[in-house]
């Protein structure tokens, strides 16, 4: 429990910047809502738009003159910084202590390596379920104040559970490569590296529809806005694959991590 509480303390600084970032975000993003949302006007423009920019900007099948179909829209960017904020925790929360030279700190306790990465894991779970209670409260709060009438609970709601499931996916990505990587301060940067890979490669899928198939490289297409909101929610297809994913990751950190030589 002492390493749960440590690992907590460790990570609040990042998680209230995190979240302030993601708050910011979603107001900054909503005020524009009633300059642009007069009538059809924003949903022809968009439509107007190459279908490139279209895909960047997250439109193209989302109507945004609804408040709900606005915050959609900025779900992409939204679900992006959650996942950057998931991989880097994976990362660090297994790397940091070769990184900072503070091994010692966990070794000279009568604990198991297995147990010891457990509670970090927990401690990460953690982090990461205040941050999504923190983004779903507020942005039903602020997307409540322009929805004028629309009810957008529901839509945030299912917005908010393929973000969570995104971001475990991208932690133990994260978590696994911290795990194997013999140089801990590369973890990080392989982790997010991966991240934009898939998340080009997702952008590249809605350029090109010839590629449509690879849309299972790619975490980001498993849970767009789109399909959230106006396909049904939560694809079984995407699910079992995210399950099967995070499961292969998890048990991979473990092992690995309980077999790696440690530079302390």
């Amino acid at each position: 429990m002492n390493i749960f509480i440590r690992e907590m303390k460790a990570h609040r600084k990042s998680l209230i910047i995190w979240g302030i970032s993601i708050m910011f975000m979603v107001v900054a993003g909503m005020a524009k809502y009633t300059v642009i949302s007069s009538g059809d006007s924003m949903n022809e423009l968009m439509n107007s738009m190459p279908k490139g920019l279209q895909a960047i900007m997250g439109g193209g099948a989302i109507d945004l003159t609804k408040a709900s179909g606005f915050y959609g829209m900025l779900f992409l960017y939204l679900v992006l910084m959650a996942a950057v904020h998931a991989a880097m925790l994976g990362a660090d929360i297994i790397s940091k202590e070769e990184r900072d030279k503070t091994f010692e700190f966990l070794m000279v306790k009568p604990v198991s390596r297995k147990t010891i990465i457990t509670f970090k894991l927990l401690a990460a779970l953690a982090n990461l379920i205040i941050f999504n209670i923190i983004n779903l409260v507020f942005s039903i709060m602020i997307v409540n104040q322009y929805a004028k009438g629309e009810s957008v609970n529901g839509d945030i709601a299912i917005l908010m559970m393929g973000m969570f499931i995104l971001q475990l996916i991208f932690f133990f990505i994260g978590t696994s490569i911290a795990a194997v990587s013999k140089n801990p301060k590369t973890s990080t940067s392989l982790s997010t590296g991966i991240l934009l890979a898939t998340f080009i490669l997702s952008i590249i899928i809605d350029l090109n529809d010839k590629l449509i198939n690879l849309k299972y490289l790619t975490p980001f297409k498993y849970y767009e806005a789109k399909n959230l909101m106006y396909g049904g929610g939560l694809k079984p297809v995407f699910l079992i694959l995210s399950l099967v994913i995070i499961g292969v990751l998890f048990l991979a950190t473990y092992r690995f991590y309980e077999k790696r030589d440690l530079n302390v």
